[in-house]
């Protein structure tokens, strides 16, 4: 089983932990079909349309 051989110092814990505040956070794009906003390349969770065309059925 493996074990650390030496303690890992602080700078050095800080600085793998700190790539999570330099995440940005999904861009949002409005649908054309309902206007709402909608994650980027995906179909619209709101209306089902993605590129023009439906892609599921959404119940209303």
């Amino acid at each position: 089983m493996g074990v650390p051989k030496r303690r890992v110092s602080k700078a050095r814990k800080n600085k793998r932990r700190s790539i999570w505040s330099q995440m940005t956070p999904p861009s949002l794009v409005e649908c054309p079909q309902c206007h709402q906003l909608k994650l980027n390349h995906r179909v619209c969770p709101r209306c089902g349309y993605y590129k023009g065309r439906e892609v599921i059925k959404v119940a209303e």
